[in-house]
């Protein structure tokens, strides 16, 4: 039986990853490691100016306090699996899309790209939708593609991410697998006082779209569909590395 290894950035209490848990324990073990708190938008980042404290939520599931969904993997492989690197990283199931250039401040997405890092295949798991969400209906389609990995593999430098519409089983038309899309963002700083006088800000989306383009995941979702987006660790832009040769020397 495959161990898989499973964190999230929406904290330990959520419910998308304690439904996630359930879902995948079919495949084998199944060890649960999650931040102690709600970290969406954290990004990939691992802690190395303070000490991290784990605390047992119950068999084979851990928080990390001050941790982020990268701490938890690393935790994960290396204190509670002792060196056993596990089958699969999954993150998630996240409370709201990762979508396009979201994609990089995503800490559920974060989560598998530190699980693919260490070696390991690796699935960040979201839901397109934030209210009334359906974990129920939409987790059976994280253990099939979990499973597909399981048997098949994945390429190396690859980890996918995956969005799925907030959907009833029978409503949901297919799995494609898709491009990154493209977001068009209009945020704005909000600024507040304090009572003691202090300025205070808070950054906001004030209102964004996305491009409709076909084949990428905001277009996949919202025509019914589960995206699979391929993604990898290197970050060259080959195309620039042929059209900026003017600044070798």
């Amino acid at each position: 039986m495959a161990t898989i290894l499973i964190t999230n950035d929406d904290g330990y209490f959520s419910e998308g990853i304690r439904v996630l848990r359930e879902v995948l324990k079919p495949l084998g073990r199944v060890v649960a490691v999650a931040p102690d708190r709600n970290l969406s938008g954290v990004g990939h980042s691992l802690t190395f100016t303070d000490p991290l404290r784990m605390r047992k939520v119950e068999d084979d599931f851990y928080t990390v306090i001050g941790g982020t969904p990268a701490d938890c993997i690393h935790l994960g492989c290396f204190v509670v699996l002792e060196g056993n690197m596990p089958d699969l990283v999954c993150a998630g199931i996240n409370e709201g899309p990762n979508l396009g250039e979201d994609i990089t401040y995503s800490g559920t997405v974060s989560g598998a790209m530190e699980g693919r890092i260490l070696g390991i295949p690796s699935i960040a798991f979201s839901v397109f939708g934030r209210e009334e969400i359906l974990f129920r209906e939409i987790a059976p389609f994280c253990r099939e593609i979990a499973q597909k990995v399981l048997e098949k593999g994945m390429p190396q430098d690859t980890y996918l991410n995956v969005n799925i519409p907030n959907l009833t089983s029978n409503e949901i038309r297919g799995v494609k697998i898709t491009s990154q899309g493209k977001r068009e963002y209009r945020e704005k700083v909000f600024r507040y006082v304090s009572p003691t006088g202090e300025q205070l800000y808070w950054i906001s989306a004030e209102e964004f779209g996305w491009s409709p383009r076909e084949g990428t995941d905001y277009w996949a979702v919202m025509n019914g569909y589960i995206s699979v987006t391929p993604l990898h660790l290197d970050l060259t832009n080959y195309r620039a590395v042929r059209e900026m040769g003017y600044l070798e020397r």
